[in-house]
């Protein structure tokens, strides 16, 4: 077991660089099956899940090679088989982007249940099931001991309105769709970042794809796809984590090479709704700045019209993100007013609050998508757990302008999502060990 020891209430001043967004190489690594040919990403994160999945990869046959810190060589010549490791596929919730790519490369997807592994239809996949079967996949065993998709003919090309904008089940359709006879369109698409910048990808690999960012793509299958090379754009949700933590601790922070365009939402809820005080400097051509987030800093709720109490909801892009609901929360205690955090997308988002009851926050939690938070509060250190990726930073967040000292169990869960976290905050000024047994 992984920990973290961390004592709150040090200033926190210097520069950072996020990592490549997570959320985009792990189908990004994906894509590189639908090609013989070497696919080399730069910007890659290394981090728990990336390397998970580049695991699965390997066994799956897939030539692998670390160019450099965080560029990646993929070559996908010569495959073993359809089925990836069940054990690693079961824990890595982006591993589903697999299935697309095999079955356009192999025409086949297995995987079989390891020894106590959950069931895959614990997870919501009826819209990637809509997608395969529109393009001529057939579910040919869907339960505990295996789960089994099967092309009966060549991929073909369809006309598909998707259920709902999922980013994975998006993902799939546009990779599937890569490799299909003819032209496919997706609607309600999801138009993510990381869900554009993996059509980016498959452009340079010489496939047309229309619509790149919105709701509606175009794809013109292609009986080949070539290697390319590509870079990886910011992560969003790790600087939207950054941005909170230079809010909540003294000490002035810059965040380096953001893309403002990403960052709107964000900084709308953060600076409108909580009173982040926060600019761009040095703007670039290529779309590029700095963010600071100041040193003296006001944090203060805003009222809706009428003093009513505001609301910050999560939806899809360009909607304020789930994975930024935690942070949201934490920042939240230590403005002054009240809010309420309404989480639309996941039941388990917030269960989290119990440890923040526990370190002094003021909070009602009112169902399982909703808590109102009223501050600012002082909290204090406690011995709490990470429960996932998400709150798990919240929790490190919470610690670090706690009194005294937390110790956070399963730091593990935090560092699949989030790259070098100790040697970040240590070089900011925080005081943090981590601590294994």
């Amino acid at each position: 077991m992984t920990r973290l020891l961390i004592e709150g209430r040090h200033p926190l001043t210097g520069a950072l660089t996020p990592m490549g967004n997570k959320n985009a190489a792990l189908p990004m690594m994906c894509a590189a099956l639908l090609t013989d040919q070497p696919v080399t990403l730069r910007n890659v994160p290394r981090i728990g899940d990336v390397l998970n999945l580049l695991l699965i990869l390997q066994e799956l046959g897939v030539e692998a090679q670390w160019l450099s810190r965080n560029a990646l060589r993929l070559h996908a010549r010569h495959l073993r088989g359809p089925e990836p490791n069940a054990n690693l596929f079961r824990s890595l919730r982006g591993s589903i982007t697999l299935i697309g790519p095999l079955l356009a490369r192999m025409g086949e997807f297995r995987v079989s249940s390891p020894a106590g592994g959950d069931d895959i239809g614990q997870r919501r996949i009826d819209t990637h099931l809509q997608v395969f079967r529109a393009m001529g996949a057939e579910l040919k065993a869907a339960q505990a001991k295996q789960f089994w998709l099967q092309m009966d003919a060549d991929l073909t090309s369809a006309d598909i309105l998707l259920d709902e904008a999922s980013v994975t089940a998006t993902e799939n359709g546009v990779m599937m769709a890569a490799r299909a006879r003819g032209t496919t369109v997706i609607r309600n698409a999801a138009c993510e970042p990381h869900v554009a910048d993996l059509c980016r990808l498959l452009v340079r690999m010489g496939c047309a794809i229309d619509g790149i960012g919105t709701n509606c793509l175009v794809i013109e299958g292609q009986a080949q796809l070539e290697g390319t090379e590509f870079t990886i754009g910011p992560d969003y949700m790790e600087i939207g984590s950054y941005i909170g933590l230079g809010a909540i601790t003294s000490g002035e922070l810059r965040i380096e090479n953001v893309l403002p365009e990403q960052l709107r939402m964000i900084d709308m809820v953060f600076r409108e709704r909580l009173g982040v005080a926060m600019a761009y400097e040095n703007v670039r051509p290529d779309g590029q700045a700095d963010l600071v987030v100041a040193d003296e800093q006001d944090l203060a709720i805003r009222l809706d019209y009428g003093t009513a109490i505001p609301r910050i909801s999560s939806a899809p892009w360009p909607g304020f993100p789930t994975d930024l609901m935690s942070i949201a929360l934490v920042m939240a205690t230590q403005a002054r007013g009240t809010v309420i955090l309404h989480e639309k997308m996941f039941e388990s988002r917030l269960y989290f609050v119990d440890k923040l009851l526990g370190m002094g926050a003021h909070l009602v939690f009112c169902d399982p998508h909703r808590v109102v938070v009223t501050g600012p509060c002082r909290l204090y250190g406690q011995e709490v757990t990470s429960p996932d990726i998400r709150a798990g930073m919240a929790m490190i967040l919470a610690a670090l302008c706690a009194e005294g000292a937390t110790e956070i169990e399963h730091v593990n869960q935090v560092e699949r999502g989030y790259s070098d976290v100790v040697a970040k905050l240590t070089s900011l000024g925080a005081v943090v060990q981590r601590l294994s047994d």
